[in-house]
């Protein structure tokens, strides 16, 4: 219902609706189209563009689908659970040979291949990637680093770099806050997110989202599976060779 080009055909209002939908599934089951525009505080014409994008000529046909798909998810879910994301990882491997992934990816190939250096940001779990990252580089001989210290002195000398910042929620304050410092001082900066309506996309020159379930341990520890992001990398640096 909500795959990767009806994700990118919605403009900034529509991504507003669909954050919303997304956060709160059951509620949105049971509102009215007047309901949900006061909710998110857009018109009820946002809504209906936001439906016929998403595949549905109204309100109300949207609501019938909808509840649909909340029943499969759940029913995926559990099927997840059994087979440990195996489905939801060849989903992915299915999408991202689409042709809209297809040329993301070697846009962003052609972006690395002509920076002078590649720096890597993140923090956590997407910090381990950022240092996988600039030595899978490094390998293929593409001069890479990873900054792990979110305090790190940025210099002029550094303009001209691009900077692939990863982060899952692409909400992490650090990794913002060491991208827009890069962005002060003339680097590209090329995200890879789980998701393209987050701040660290919406400030990147170039971003690629994945899509993909987000898991967590006690609401508090993430498990989201990073191999998309391994993917991105992986490919991009073959790309280079």
């Amino acid at each position: 219902m909500f795959g990767y080009e009806v994700l990118q055909s919605y403009n900034e209002l529509e991504m507003l609706v669909y954050n919303y939908v997304m956060e709160h599934k059951e509620e949105v089951r049971f509102m009215t189209i007047r309901e949900l525009a006061e909710a998110v505080h857009v018109s009820t014409s946002t809504i209906i563009r936001f439906c016929k994008k998403t595949g549905c000529e109204g309100y109300a046909e949207f609501r019938v689908q909808f509840k649909l798909f909340l029943k499969e998810e759940k029913e995926n879910r559990k099927k997840l659970l059994r087979d440990d994301g195996v489905d939801e990882l060849m989903n992915f491997l299915h999408t991202v040979t689409s042709t809209n992934y297809e040329q993301s990816i070697a846009e962003a190939a052609e972006m690395v291949k002509e920076a002078g250096r590649l720096i890597f940001i993140g923090i956590g779990t997407s910090g381990i990637l950022g240092k996988y990252g600039a030595r899978y580089f490094s390998n293929i001989g593409k001069f890479s680093q990873y900054i792990e210290d979110p305090y790190y002195p940025i210099s002029s000398d550094m303009e001209g770099a691009v900077v692939v910042a990863l982060s899952e929620s692409g909400e992490t304050q650090q990794t913002i806050k060491m991208a827009e410092r890069f962005k002060r001082h003339n680097c590209k900066i090329f995200s890879i997110t789980n998701g393209s309506a987050c701040t660290l996309a919406k400030m990147s020159d170039y971003n690629l989202a994945y899509f993909v379930s987000k898991r967590s341990v006690q609401d508090e520890y993430n498990i989201t599976t990073q191999i998309p992001v391994i993917y991105f990398l992986e490919t991009i640096g073959r790309r280079l060779l």
